[in-house]
């Protein structure tokens, strides 16, 4: 009976997976950690001294020095066990696995397995893997240096571009002080960072050596093919990275680029003494490079069937071997060709694990039951994904505020009041499982700098009501609906977002919470086109709505600068940055600018830094521009005999552990 009442439930999860949509986050315009700073204020200690080196035109990148191959001794082989073998399902086929092509979720998740993880970014923070250490400027390993610069050298100028220096370039010299050049040599600071790599082995048995990691740097920074994507933001930036022994490197910045995270600013190794020979822009199609490439993790590719699975044998040279490591000894990737087959699959034991790029919150509801009756198990992760509702504060054009409509989300308090009057817990309590929490400002209440004391606004009518009254919207004729006192103008607005199921359900709440607050909220379902295009054309970067739902991409450090003023969208001739910006709210408050600044000119964890932070999220809480709603949930399953799964809300895969994954063997009757 038990069995048939799974199935049941099974096949109504499927169908409302095949009649549903899979939804494509919108909204994130390629934000990321890597931010360019407009003012730096430099550290004291840093000042000229008499040895400081000129800095010109003739900054180069060290060469990777060919290196005779060096054959490890045979690996010691673990006692003989049963086979232990993971199967893990998901529909994306990679196109390629060469290290800078096209980003994509379920090729990462093939990457943890070859390529040993550098560094990990789990909890809100960092960590270190296959290096020694997060270099850290308190230990010595991070040096802030000062460099005269003359006319012709590249650096990083006040506004965050990387230029060649002439005079009337605006740089921020070492005191913090913008100056404009003028011909004569200025000092500026630089970053220094030194990396030490753990013993890792090719898996032909060469080692892993520096040169690999600055050979790696090379192709990420000259590789141009139309197949590959690859983002040159810290290549750009970076003046030298070179070898400094066999597994120690050293990465310098150029001039005016104080990057808060300079502790990431190390290159995944790419095996130099197999692939240095061939021209860069080769690479990619190479079936050494694309189909079987060397691994330093602890899979090695076995064996690839185009639209059917990727088999992946232990490393034999893997270095943490002696620690018992991987724990399997078979890891199978199939490609299936539709979301609604793979929790089938997992249930009759085809696939033991089905990552977040092939589960779909919307079979929570049977995913939890088959939990409950032990077939499998379900795990909802908070993602970096987050919805919310944006306010058109300042509309630009014909839909200007006071030019085609009130200005009705100019005062805070009607915004405060419009947070209060969203019932936000329902929301969260229809589409998400109940262990979620809504969000109060632009990062989760758990996320270490989000601070204790920010702002609450819980869901109490009277008290929006009330605050709406205050403000002086009121319902002078009784029909329900309060009106804005100087044209008379019923409060009776339109949102507008994307055409899902998701939004379509949190519309119709946030349209019945409104009403009792004496607002009318008609809602209109957008293409992506219309919706995300641009400026001056697009609904939500043209600046051309009342209220706006979405998602926003969030990284482990809060994305403060969504909201700056110097962000707005709009055109430049009109003292705005562009319509490629990202504030679409046209939201402009000074003391959130300058927290926001100060967090980003200062260096990660530091006072400044976390101060900075926790100011600028607290300014949020009490200002409102947007209503954060909750963030979206990451849904992965596995058999429950897999064991050290580990999905995390900040490292994008939740492959990333696929050394310490274990599957638990069922025992000879």
């Amino acid at each position: 009976m038990k069995g048939n009442v799974l199935w049941l439930l099974l096949a109504l999860a499927l169908l409302m997976v095949a009649c549903g949509q899979v939804e494509v986050i919108e909204g994130t315009r390629g934000v990321g950690e890597n931010i360019t700073l407009t003012s730096v204020a430099i550290p004291s200690q840093v000042a000229p001294s008499s040895d400081t080196p000129i800095v010109g035109e003739n900054i180069t990148l060290t060469s990777v020095a060919t290196r005779p191959t060096k054959v490890t001794p045979e690996p010691t082989l673990t006692p003989e066990r049963t086979h232990k073998e993971l199967i893990i399902c998901q529909v994306g086929e990679p196109d390629s696995l060469f290290l800078y092509s096209t980003p994509m979720l379920d090729k990462t998740n093939i990457h943890h397995a070859i390529y040993e993880n550098l560094i990990t970014q789990r909890h809100y923070a960092y960590q270190a893997q296959g290096i020694e250490k997060l270099p850290n400027l308190d230990d010595g390993d991070a040096t802030l240096q000062t460099v005269n610069v003359e006319a012709g050298a590249r650096v990083v100028a006040a506004n965050g571009d990387v230029v060649t220096l002439a005079e009337g370039v605006t740089v921020v010299n070492v005191k913090g002080e913008h100056v404009v050049f003028d011909g004569s040599p200025v000092t500026m600071a630089q970053l220094v960072v030194n990396f030490t790599l753990k013993p890792m082995v090719w898996s032909d048995g060469v080692p892993v050596r520096a040169a690999d990691s600055v050979f790696s740097f090379v192709v990420n920074r000259d590789v141009t093919l139309p197949s590959t994507i690859v983002d040159t933001f810290r290549t750009d930036r970076t003046a030298r990275y070179e070898e400094t022994g066999d597994l120690t490197l050293r990465w310098t910045g150029l001039p005016g680029w104080l990057d808060n995270v300079y502790f990431l600013n190390v290159w995944m190794p790419l095996p130099a003494h197999q692939l240095q020979t061939y021209d860069v822009q080769a690479l990619p199609e190479l079936d050494e490079v694309a189909r079987r490439p060397l691994s330093s993790g602890p899979f090695v590719v076995e064996k690839w069937e185009p639209g059917g699975e990727i088999q992946l044998a232990p490393n034999p040279f893997y270095y943490r071997r002696d620690e018992g490591l991987p724990y399997l000894d078979q890891v199978t990737f199939k490609f299936l060709p539709a979301l609604n087959s793979v929790i089938s699959q997992v249930m009759s034991g085809v696939c033991a694990l089905a990552p977040q790029s092939t589960v779909h919150v919307d079979q929570a509801p049977f995913l939890l039951e088959a939990e409950a009756i032990g077939y499998l198990k379900g795990y909802f992760t908070p993602g970096m994904v987050w919805e919310h509702l944006d306010f058109g504060i300042n509309s630009h054009g014909e839909y200007g505020d006071g030019n085609g409509r009130p200005d009705w989300f100019d005062d805070a308090r009607t915004r405060q009041a419009l947070a209060m009057c969203t019932d936000r817990q329902r929301i969260r309590n229809e589409l998400m499982p109940e262990s979620f929490v809504v969000w109060d400002t632009f990062a989760t209440p758990d996320h270490p700098l989000t601070p204790p004391d920010v702002a609450q606004r819980p869901y109490d009518v009277a008290a929006a009501n009330a605050l709406l009254d205050a403000v002086g919207y009121l319902d002078s004729d009784g029909d329900g609906l309060r009106e804005d006192p100087e044209t008379g103008r019923p409060f009776a607005i339109t949102l507008i977002t994307t055409q899902s199921d998701l939004r379509k359900t949190i519309a119709h709440i946030v349209s019945e919470n409104w009403y009792e607050c004496g607002v009318a909220l008609t809602a209109e379902f957008l293409n992506h086109v219309e919706m995300f295009a641009p400026g001056p054309d697009g609904s939500v970067f043209g600046r051309q709505f009342d209220v706006a739902l979405f998602a926003w991409s969030s990284a482990a450090i809060p994305l403060c600068q969504n909201w700056l003023a110097i962000n707005v969208t709009g055109p430049q001739s009109e003292g705005f940055g562009g319509w490629d910006n990202l504030n679409n709210t046209g939201w402009v408050n000074n003391d959130f600018d300058a927290a926001c600044q100060q967090a980003h000119a200062a260096f990660y964890g530091s006072p400044a830094f976390v101060a900075g932070h926790q100011t600028a999220l607290r300014i949020f809480a009490t200002e409102m521009p947007a209503i954060p709603l909750f963030p979206r949930v990451k849904v992965a399953v596995t058999r429950p005999e897999v064991i050290n799964f580990d999905p995390d809300v900040t490292q994008p895969s939740e492959l990333w552990n696929l050394f310490e994954l274990d599957v638990e063997l069922e025992e000879d009757p």
